[in-house]
């Protein structure tokens, strides 16, 4: 992992073990993140962040509205994986960022404790996993 990710990854860990967000943790994330955590910080603020747990296997996903006006949904593993175009382009192609708004919304909202928890029987996430 980059330093990049170690000093994100711990900034995460710490607000999860509060619960909460200080200012000084938003400039570290800001400076590592740039737009796409102004963005995330929207998303979340509106309540965009679904997290779907299979069960009885406990597994989840994260559902992130986007900002467009069509408010497209994007399946995403906020630290590996999002379905949306940004991704594939920024991440995966040209290397240019960690990760896009909709992990790091994912991400704010787990730490915050801020997601819609919805819980579906496994065979239904795995439906939803393989139309990926």
């Amino acid at each position: 992992m980059s330093a990049s990710g170690l000093v994100a990854e711990a900034v995460w860990k710490a607000i999860e073990s509060a619960g909460s967000v200080t200012h000084e943790q938003l400039s570290l994330l800001h400076f590592l993140f740039g737009k796409n955590l102004e963005r995330a910080t929207r998303i979340v603020d509106q309540r965009g962040v679904k997290r779907i747990f299979g069960e009885p296997s406990g597994r989840s996903i994260f559902q992130v509205v986007g900002e467009s006006r069509r408010k497209e949904e994007y399946f995403c593993f906020a630290e590996h994986y999002c379905a949306c175009y940004s991704f594939f382009y920024d991440i995966v192609n040209r290397g240019q960022q960690l990760c896009c708004k909709h992990q790091l919304a994912a991400r704010l909202a787990a730490a915050l404790g801020t997601c819609i928890d919805e819980k579906v029987a496994d065979d239904q996430l795995a439906l939803l996993l393989s139309n990926l």
